[in-house]
């Protein structure tokens, strides 16, 4: 048969691994697709910039349109990011009837439900794995191999900016804005890193993650979002004391009456594996009814490992080409008439457990106070640390562990314990999650 065309718009980090993987395991990636994979025509801003790939032999432009409507090319392959023009040249490529590959988790969170449902008129593919986590297959892992299951909750460390950041400030008790600006020299955290530490890279990728797991659109707007931007070094050595790591979090659970969608800091067991996950490395762990907790590690970010991401999705693509469209893998795992639009619960019902920090003035009742206040919201505490006084401010940290309960009480507790004279400053609040089941 004669090869599938590829056309490539974007030839930065990832378009010149695509092209590096393509050529290095041409002959292994034919006898997986059936069929060779060949990259055509390509796009990039800057045609003379330096390559970590070679261009022999490609047609290039610095007009991407272009190889979107070359009849020649068969599958679109966007990695350029952001959401214009890419919106545009997806939309584009779906009219003309082509398979569509991109990594634009932003993209996909905003517009995948009328990218998915333009693809379904057309009679063609979106396909997105590597667009959350690199080069870990959860998406195929979610969609195909756990589809015997109901998906009750995940939760992933999908962003590995953050995660590096939290283990620079665990390991070598530095600031967050010291870690940072290694990150940023390092060339893991952009000049602007809002989208890394404030959390909404990984809330766009919890949003597709949950969407495939319950069945359900892409509610990118209805996400909980918070970032590790005001995170104290003292907050993750006090919760090391406790035995929990604190990482950035995201958690999608199923409940009868709703789904929770959110992203935070979280303290987590220092026992459990996602707990263990650290530096740049990305991991999710999803619990099925039938199959329990299964973890999914690995590099979440770099040239091949996303890379690898993109050329799976072609190899699927290229092998379904001749398949009816009706009988291919949906785009969020349930065919397009059973999608369920649930409700997604508001964080203030949400259920769990919290580590909170106060300072307060060293004199007599403090902690009976604490304690009454608490008790009047029935809230248990699980754990707490008095810290010494310092001797600067004549101030003392107090640490709490609670057990599980609602964001709404917590929230009335915490503007009960501020209004406290001999509480300083206000209250630090931190997730925990057990991941236990």
């Amino acid at each position: 048969m004669p090869p599938v065309r590829v056309g490539l718009l974007g030839l930065g980090t990832v378009g010149g691994g695509v092209v590096n993987v393509l050529s290095r395991n041409a002959e292994d990636l034919a006898r997986r697709a059936g069929r060779r994979i060949e990259v055509i025509h390509a796009s990039a801003r800057n045609l003379s910039a330096p390559r970590i790939c070679s261009l022999d032999g490609l047609l290039l432009t610095t007009n991407p349109m272009e190889v979107v409507e070359n009849p020649d090319v068969d599958v679109v392959v966007e990695l350029m990011g952001g959401m214009s023009p890419a919106s545009q040249l997806i939309r584009r490529a779906l009219e003309l009837g082509k398979p569509v590959i991109t990594a634009n988790k932003a993209l996909i969170a905003h517009e995948g439900n009328e990218l998915f449902e333009l693809a379904q008129s057309q009679g063609t593919v979106v396909a997105f794995e590597a667009a959350v986590a690199g080069g870990i297959p959860i998406i195929k892992a979610i969609r195909e191999g756990l589809a015997g299951n109901r998906i009750e909750w995940l939760a992933g460390i999908i962003n590995g900016t953050g995660n590096f950041i939290l283990t620079a400030m665990r390991d070598e008790g530095r600031t967050f804005a010291d870690v940072l600006s290694e990150a940023q020299i390092l060339g893991y955290a952009e000049s602007d890193p809002t989208f890394d530490v404030e959390g909404i890279d990984a809330a766009h990728k919890l949003t597709i993650l949950a969407s495939i797991a319950f069945g359900m659109p892409l509610k990118f707007d209805a996400v909980y979002t918070e970032g590790i931007s005001q995170l104290q070094t003292e907050d993750v050595r006090y919760a090391r004391e406790l035995g929990y790591q604190i990482k950035h979090l995201g958690v999608a659970r199923r409940h009868a009456t709703g789904v929770e969608l959110r992203v935070h800091p979280t303290l987590i067991p220092e026992r459990r594996l996602l707990a263990n996950v650290d530096g740049v490395k990305n991991a999710v762990l999803v619990w099925g009814d039938a199959v329990g907790p299964t973890l999914y590690y690995g590099a979440g970010a770099g040239a091949e490992p996303t890379a690898s991401a993109v050329v799976a999705d072609l190899v699927d693509v290229v092998r379904t080409l001749t398949a009816d469209p009706n009988h291919r893998v949906p785009h969020l795992a349930v065919v397009p008439d059973q999608v369920t639009d649930l409700p997604i619960l508001p964080m203030e019902a949400v259920e769990t457990g919290y580590y909170l920090r106060l300072t307060v003035e060293d004199q007599p009742g403090v902690l009976a106070n604490i304690a009454r206040i608490l008790a009047n919201h029935g809230i248990n505490i699980e754990a707490m640390i008095q810290k010494e006084v310092s001797a600067e401010t004549a101030h003392l940290p107090i640490v709490l562990l609670t057990h599980p309960l609602r964001e709404a009480t917590m929230n009335a507790a915490i503007d009960a314990l501020e209004v406290l004279e001999s509480v300083r400053s206000p209250v630090v609040r931190l997730r925990v999650e057990s991941l236990s089941g």
